[in-house]
């Protein structure tokens, strides 16, 4: 080869390390010797490979020519190994791995050539080794930390499912091993990433979130960032979800009230609604609007109707070890409420699996998964169950006794007629009031919530469009403060304040659930 050819070889194998990696360079390389060209293992294990031949895809002549060779190379320790079979020649040359991750036995290249290959395909190939080297090296770093950050990923996501269930000794423990530590009290924030910006934003949110702030990327929405900050923002710092808002410019911000580390869920769902209303403002940040969570106003008979109606599923042992326990199945029905069919995102099962589960829980606790009724009263009685504040006859899930039991007999409706229960749910529609069209709001909304909160029934009944509904339930997401066609939606808590001001009003509307 003369010398002005290879010094143009070697210039355009230089660009193409730079462009397109391993790839384009075996790709070229199998060009130049029109043939198959791929980097292998020691023991003949292809891991990238390239052809201008029509069987050079895999378990070819060409591949296991090639194989053979690098199997061969290793054996005999040599720099440089060709091998010739039939009318082809294999040619193997070990890459040169840098000392720091040097192995016993590096990765080769390997390339298959007719017998008649043009002179000087050695001395090309053992200009390409370097190039190909420092490609494979950075590819196969750039592979581990991808790993790395993948496992840290689903360290935070773990953390963040123990707190959303409460089981914050497990979760103080796992989050031992990373940083920072967890808050206390904390106020959660959720930021909306416009497509494809996420770790981007999650990189914008690491250098302006102090060290004390803890940042998850969202299990169930890929455009989610979860941060879990301390209530009280470190001195010389703004608000994080101003500052955020500020630096980046599509994104929107939602933040909760102050909350214990152990009512996380609770500051997720707040804010959640918070992030709802944000969207329709233009600083494109909201703080949850003060309101009290119905579990705790609901007091002792609350806590004792939630025991009574949670104890079948609270108490259920499964007859196989191998079956999800009480425990699982009460997280399975909370990320379900929560999340609807992206709970299968949020628990990494499938949607067989959470059908089956979600039957099971039905059956146990003789209620229609599928009515908005029992889902609200479901809702209601996990939050309950969270709420630790509330006083109970007993610690544990235990089988009722027969006064718990008759005291559950009466029902939810029992506990929505509460003096505290009324004044909250007039607090929840009191928004409706306020506006000039609440005849319309109040009757979209009950109508919304009467056909199971679903826009094309909705629609149907209201005679307007679906788009025309969903138009209509996002302006009223930003009069409420909450967030209605997203999940979590705000729809139980409408329920429940609906049926306590008909109780209220002496109007019997809807069925009772729970007793």
């Amino acid at each position: 080869m003369h010398t002005r050819e290879r010094a143009d070889d070697v210039l355009r194998m230089c660009r193409l390390a730079r462009s397109g990696g391993t790839f384009d360079l075996l790709h070229w390389l199998a060009g130049r010797a029109d043939g198959w060209a791929g980097v292998l293992e020691a023991d003949g294990t292809v891991l990238h490979a390239c052809a201008r031949t029509p069987d050079a895809d895999g378990v070819t002549p060409a591949a296991e020519l090639a194989a053979t060779g690098a199997r061969e190379l290793t054996a005999r320790g040599a720099d440089s190994y060709c091998l010739d079979a039939d009318d082809r020649t294999a040619f193997v040359l070990p890459l040169e791995m840098p000392s720091a991750s040097r192995s016993p036995h590096p990765p080769v290249l390997a390339v298959v050539a007719a017998s008649t290959a043009r002179p000087g395909l050695a001395a090309l190939l053992a200009d390409a080794t370097t190039p190909l080297t420092l490609c494979f090296e950075a590819e196969t770093l750039e592979r581990k930390r991808r790993r790395i950050d993948l496992a840290e990923s689903r360290s935070r996501e773990a953390v963040l499912h123990l707190l959303m269930t409460g089981q914050l000794s497990i979760a103080h423990q796992v989050a031992g091993a990373l940083r920072p530590r967890l808050p206390e009290p904390v106020r959660v924030c959720v930021v909306e990433c416009s497509g494809g910006r996420r770790e981007a934003v999650e990189q914008v949110c690491g250098e302006h979130a102090g060290d004390r702030t803890w940042i998850v990327r969202c299990p169930v929405y890929a455009r989610h960032l979860i941060l879990i900050m301390p209530a009280d923002p470190e001195e010389g710092r703004g608000p994080l979800d101003r500052a955020i808002a500020g630096l980046v410019d599509d994104c929107v911000v939602g933040v909760s009230e102050e909350v214990p580390l152990s009512d996380t869920a609770t500051g997720y769902r707040q804010a959640f609604h918070a992030l709802a209303v944000a969207r329709g403002l233009p600083v494109r940040h909201a703080r949850f609007g003060s309101s009290p969570e119905p579990a705790l106003v609901v007091g002792s008979a609350g806590a004792r109707w939630a025991d009574t109606l949670l104890a079948p599923l609270l108490t259920y042992l499964p007859r196989r070890s191998q079956d999800p326990g009480s425990q699982e199945l009460a997280a399975t029905l909370g990320s379900w409420l929560a999340f609807s069919s992206l709970a299968t995102q949020h628990l990494k099962i499938h949607r067989n699996t959470l059908a089956a589960r979600l039957k099971l829980i039905g059956e146990l606790l003789g209620l229609d998964l599928h009515s908005l009724a029992d889902q609200a009263a479901l809702d209601l009685a996990l939050a309950i169950r969270a709420t630790p504040a509330l006083p109970r006859p007993a610690a544990g899930a235990t089988a009722p006794s027969a006064t718990a039991t008759a005291e559950g007999a009466a029902g939810l409706d029992a506990i929505l007629r509460r003096p505290a229960v009324q004044e909250w749910a007039a607090q929840q529609l009191a928004a409706l009031a306020a506006l000039t069209t609440s005849g319309v709001a109040e009757a979209t909304l009950r109508t919304w919530i009467r056909c199971e909160a679903q826009l094309g029934p909705t629609a149907e009944a209201l005679g307007i469009s679906v788009p025309g509904a969903r138009k209509r339930l996002t302006r009223l997401e930003s009069h409420l403060q909450r967030s209605l066609l997203q999940t979590p939606s705000a729809r139980y808590d409408l329920w429940l304040a609906f049926r306590a001001a008909d109780l209220g009003a002496g109007v019997a509307a809807g069925v009772p659930v729970g007793g």
